[in-house]
């Protein structure tokens, strides 16, 4: 794959301030006071497009801890190769999900089976690597997922795999440069 000019300058740019109050408004309800990320201002270029975005995001209070969802997030960011979006979660989200260095270089290097996860948490990287590949999930896999995450829980999880490979596209493609502060895939190697 070629990325010619990943990280210099983003193929569109963002929209400039002032934004319509709307959007203003759902880009301080997400920031909370920081600087709004370069996906939010480039998709504030398109009315629709941000509020159709925004209105598919799942960082809101669901069947899924915090830590599960960050799980999801971190893998099929890591497996799209979403620099952006995965320096995003990870330093925004990872320490409120208690994940540790050695759990984020497994996310981004490592595999379900590395020591750092638990049964459950294997279940869910192994859901991404399965979706993320096959673009289904197996009934073995199936099974294993059951016991543990209500019907709601996995249909949340399909959507939330789902959401993050559109959002790796997306930033993919726009080759948006990291956000300044955010963690980076070379912040996390396997030792050696």
């Amino acid at each position: 794959m070629t990325r010619s000019n990943f990280y210099s300058a983003p193929r569109i740019a963002p929209a400039v301030e002032p934004f319509d109050v709307d959007v203003q408004a759902a880009i301080d309800r997400v920031m909370r006071g920081r600087p709004p990320l370069t996906l939010f201002t480039t998709l504030a270029r398109d009315r629709r497009l941000f509020f159709k975005f925004f209105g598919g995001g799942l960082l809101d209070r669901g069947h899924l801890t915090l830590r599960q969802r960050e799980i999801v997030i971190g893998r099929t960011t890591a497996l799209c190769g979403a620099e952006y979006e995965w320096g995003v979660h990870v330093t925004t989200f990872g320490p409120s999900a208690e994940l540790t260095d050695d759990q984020i270089t497994s996310l981004t290097h490592g595999r379900a089976g590395d020591s750092c996860w638990t049964g459950e948490e294997r279940a869910l990287i192994d859901l991404c690597d399965a979706l993320h590949t096959s673009a289904t999930v197996d009934d073995e896999l199936w099974e294993r997922l059951r016991p543990v995450f209500a019907d709601e829980a996995i249909l949340e999880l399909l959507l939330l795999v789902g959401f993050y490979h559109t959002t790796s596209f997306v930033v993919n493609s726009l080759a948006l440069p990291p956000e300044s502060g955010m963690a980076r895939f070379s912040d996390f190697r396997p030792a050696a």
